[in-house]
């Protein structure tokens, strides 16, 4: 309907909705219908007055967004833009702002090198050896590189003298040029461009309010007297801005999904807002009548009422009020996976003339069984326009559910996956994540040794650009022994990496041109082969045994992966089939799966347990803890539902009644697949026929334990799954001595993690946890310490009165466990407090903000796993590694919490098990030992 009110219009509409996770629905479906033209105004994550940024992400939208908006009738598919009432209130850049930067650049124009990278700094780009992500630009000679926030990639700018000699987008990737262009628009890489004069009003303003013991604000505000935006995210709504409603043209039509909610949304910001001030006001960093950054309750009312023409949707609409209609929507038929079925009935209502939409992730499947049913159609990525009568059009695309309507020229009606599969197949795209040479640029600076695959041990002395034909080219410089040096081409960072070691002691370089390096690698690999003891032995044999051959891939088995309801990334792709080969080989597998929480590796094990399964072989499952042991088994049944597999759970869950009988499941083989925590190690568990031991984040567990379970069954196929694997099992699988598989792909519109590392502060915690209650979201507050948990949840319930508390930790009896982790996941309470029981595979997406108490005195795996815990959907996480107030950090924490702080990138498990390679030792190859905790 939306849709339908957009199309044809040649001005850009709004549409306006209560909360963020409303627009992003909205945008997603309207994307359908409306292709590009769709776009989502995101709002500024974070509290009112906060000094943090927005992610560069959120920012690069927004400033897109804008600039599509400032073409107004020149824009050939003006856009429906979709904004929360957060995004749409918020001040940001004027429309005259979106003029800083250089502007329109044209081959063959003129302009100053010196005065074009002097406007770029200008307007918020920050210049670096390289440009990776928009706002960056780089000056290398006579060649500017340059990524603004509205191109889809970045530019390159070579100019002659002053002359614009070329303008070529290219990939950050390989460098390479991807496109010539003959001009281009570089506009502002920020959002607040406020006048010398409104900075000294500002600065005036604060005058007197500050506290003089407070440092930072006192620096803020000499900032502001000369005239400079310091924290931009703070000062600039203050200092003069525009909402979203002055960007639209006049006559712009705005629909307004659920007013009543809309305004309370609106209301619950002004509060929000109005407690902030007071709080910061208190603490003397704003003064008492700070102005608000936003519009309030009453202009948000004022820009509706002026809105004309405006619509609203209102579920309670009957119809009998002038100017009201009711829709008669109905809903469509439901299929549950019978396609054929589905596409006979499709057709039959095609020939009497209806007008049918298919929105599907198995569009092309769908297409064959149309085709043979009678209906020739295509695959498209969107409607093109209105349908004719008697026709289908078949679309690839995700929508929540469908719908039918009987209009005067007959039905019109929309089905998707729910109707068709009997659920949504959920859009999981890839984004891409940070390149090599960003990581390596992130990890090593000038002067840091480095360590080329080929040629050695060498000092990073940065990068170069060197003329190769008549092109310039970028090069890594090493440095070698007797000051040699060795140019790398940027193209081949792959094969270069930072130097880690046991120990601060500086390396020797090697000697380029000798076989120095060559018989360092062949002494390592001669000092591995030489290793011999219990464990080594136990890995040799089984390379020897000649285990089970699995089966190929049965129907039920490609019944099973079509009917997940996520597409596949390409590492979930490859790493599925390099255990499938695993298995169908006669050697007995043993291979880790390392990939970053949220990854999908779940679905690998459930891919890998189900094949095992239709061969006759019960799977073990071990996992740390008895929630994620409850949470598997609600997986796997969910999963497995369609087939006849039996799945038990053996943990302290379970009644001794219950656990003797599980146990003489499997003994009889009775049961198929079993999940269960250390107790499935205990004597008298015994198999009638194991053939797969899956081991579910491996670091929790001891190497008695791991290895007491392989030796149920020597030839027993074992697959491992990790984020951070501990340090002697990453040293055994950089060895060589079990096979690794990596995901490195994280979902498009996940966001990295935001992590501050600081003391406990009351009002830090506060905020933190009214901010993600303020967004609809919930927290975790982690408080390790079993003893005094209670009398802590219960400071925290006084802390933030607003929030329900709940608490949560391993030694609670087995029912109170369970009721409390089903509540929360249900959304029936805001906080959890509880141990590190949370820091295995525990999936709750509307989870995005830890609070970790005492962060000093956990390792460093722990930290990790317990910061994948948020952040698990689109919405930005935060989390707040906290220690005690005056408390000092020895030099391990302080390394620990670095390193956390550090590896803020997406699938960053296998850097953070590396560092801890490097703190902590491999530990002891031969025997049980482990390094640290």
């Amino acid at each position: 309907m939306v849709a339908s009110l957009h199309h044809g219009r040649r001005r850009a509409a709004l549409l306006l909705v209560p909360r963020e996770r409303d627009a992003e629905a909205y945008a997603e479906a309207l994307a359908v219908w409306l292709g590009d033209a769709a776009l989502h105004f995101p709002a500024r994550p974070g509290l009112p007055y906060a000094r943090e940024p927005a992610p560069p992400a959120v920012t690069q939208r927004r400033l897109a967004v804008l600039a599509r908006l400032a073409l107004g009738e020149r824009d050939p598919q003006p856009p429906l833009v979709i904004a929360s009432v957060a995004a749409a209130t918020g001040f940001s850049a004027r429309r005259a702002d979106l003029g800083a930067g250089p502007g329109r650049l044209q081959t063959g124009g003129r302009i100053a090198l010196d005065a074009l990278a002097l406007r770029l700094v200008e307007a918020g780009y920050t210049l670096g050896p390289l440009v990776e992500a928009p706002g960056e630009a780089a000056r290398r000679g006579g060649i500017l590189d340059v990524f603004p926030p509205t191109e889809p990639l970045p530019l390159r700018i070579e100019l002659f003298g002053d002359e614009i000699e070329s303008i070529r987008r290219f990939d950050p990737e390989t460098q390479r040029t991807v496109e010539r262009l003959d001009e281009a628009v570089v506009g502002p890489a920020r959002e607040w461009f406020p006048d010398r004069h409104a900075l000294l009003e500002l600065a005036a303003r604060l005058d007197g309010a500050r506290d003089g013991d407070d440092g930072e604000a006192e620096e803020e505000l000499a900032a502001l007297a000369r005239g400079e935006l310091p924290a931009p995210a703070r000062y600039g709504p203050l200092a003069g801005g525009a909402t979203l409603f002055e960007h639209l043209a006049e006559g712009a039509l705005l629909i307004v999904d659920e007013e009543d909610a809309v305004l309370a949304a609106a209301a619950e910001q002004d509060e929000l807002t109005a407690e902030r001030a007071q709080l910061l006001a208190r603490e003397g960093e704003l003064p008492a009548e700070a102005p608000r950054p936003h519009l309030g309750e009453q202009a948000l009312i004022e820009q509706i009422e002026r809105a004309a023409p405006r619509a609203t949707f209102s579920r309670w609409a009957t119809g009998a009020e002038a100017g009201s209609m009711r829709l008669p929507f109905t809903a469509h038929d439901a299929y549950a996976g019978r396609l054929q079925v589905a596409a006979r009935e499709l057709e039959r209502r095609v020939q009497r003339g209806d007008r049918i939409v298919v929105v599907t992730q198995q569009a092309q499947r769908f297409r064959e069984l149309l085709a043979e049913a009678g209906v020739a159609t295509s695959v498209e990525s969107g409607l093109a326009g209105p349908l004719a009568e008697g026709s289908l059009a078949l679309v690839q695309g995700s929508l929540p559910g469908g719908w039918r309507i009987a209009t005067p020229r007959g039905e019109l009606a929309l089905a998707t996956d729910r109707e068709l599969l009997g659920f949504i197949r959920k859009r999981r795209a890839l984004r891409r994540g940070a390149s090599h040479r960003a990581r390596f640029l992130a990890d090593v600076s000038p002067g840091d040794f480095v360590v080329h695959a080929d040629h050695g041990i060498a000092r990073f002395a940065g990068i170069v650009r060197r003329d190769v034909g008549d092109e310039q080219r970028d090069y890594l410089q090493l440095r070698y022994a007797g000051e040699d040096r060795l140019y790398v081409p940027i193209e081949q960072i792959d094969r270069v990496s930072r130097y880690l070691a046991d120990s601060d002691r500086a390396p020797r370089l090697t000697r380029l041109g000798t076989q120095e390096w060559a018989r360092t690698r062949a002494r390592v690999r001669e000092a591995v082969g030489e290793l011999a003891a219990d464990l080594l032995r136990l890995y040799a044999a089984r390379q020897l045994l000649r285990g089970h051959a699995f089966a190929a891939d049965s129907e039920w088995q490609h019944e099973l992966e079509s009917a997940f309801p996520y597409e596949e990334t390409p590492d979930q792709t490859r790493v599925i089939a390099e255990v499938k080969r695993d298995m169908e080989a006669r050697q007995p597998m043993d291979r880790i799966v390392l990939g970053d929480v949220g990854f999908g590796k779940t679905e690998v094990a459930v891919r890998a347990a189900f094949k095992a399964v239709q061969d006759g072989y019960q799977v073990a499952i071990l996992v740390p803890t008895t929630v994620l042991a409850q949470q598997h088994e609600r997986t796997f049944r969910e999963r497995l539902a369609p087939f006849p597999v039996r799945i038990e759970t053996l943990s302290r869950f379970r009644t001794d009644a219950e656990a003797r009988e599980l146990v003489t499941g499997l003994r009889e083989g009775s049961v198929d697949i079993v999940i269960g925590t250390h107790r499935l190690l205990q004597p008298g568990v015994e198999f009638a026929n194991l053939g797969l031991v899956v081991i579910d984040e491996e670091q929790r567990f001891g190497v008695a334990h791991k290895e007491r379970l392989k030796r149920m069954r020597l030839e027993v196929d074992v697959l491992t799954l990790s984020a951070t694997p501990i340090p002697r099992t990453l040293h055994m699988t950089l060895a060589g001595i079990r096979d690794m598989s990596t995901m490195e792909s994280a979902p498009e519109d996940r966001l990295p993690v935001q992590t501050w590392v600081a003391e406990w502060d009351d009002a830090l915690v506060r905020e933190a946890v009214l901010g993600e209650l303020e967004r609809g979201g919930q927290a975790y507050v982690v408080h390790n310490r079993v003893l005094s948990i209670d009398q802590f949840a219960d400071r925290l319930r006084r802390l933030v009165p607003e929030a329900r508390v709940v608490v949560g930790h391993g030694q609670m009896p087995r029912g109170v466990l369970r009721s409390v982790m089903e509540r929360f996941a249900a959304g029936e309470a805001d906080v959890l407090v509880c141990t590190t029981i949370i820091e295995s595979g525990i999936d709750i997406p509307n989870v995005n903000t830890l609070i970790v108490d005492l962060a000093d005195r956990l390792g460093l795996a722990q930290l990790y796993q317990l910061r994948g815990r948020v952040g698990r959907g689109s919405q930005q996480a935060r989390a707040y590694l906290l220690h005690r107030r005056g408390g000092v950090l020895n030099e391990a924490a302080q390394q620990r919490l670095a390193t956390i702080f550090e590896a803020t990138e997406l699938g960053a498990g296998l850097q953070v098990a590396l560092r801890d390679l490097e703190i902590r030792g491999a530990g002891n190859l031969l025997g049980a030992e482990q390094s640290g905790q």
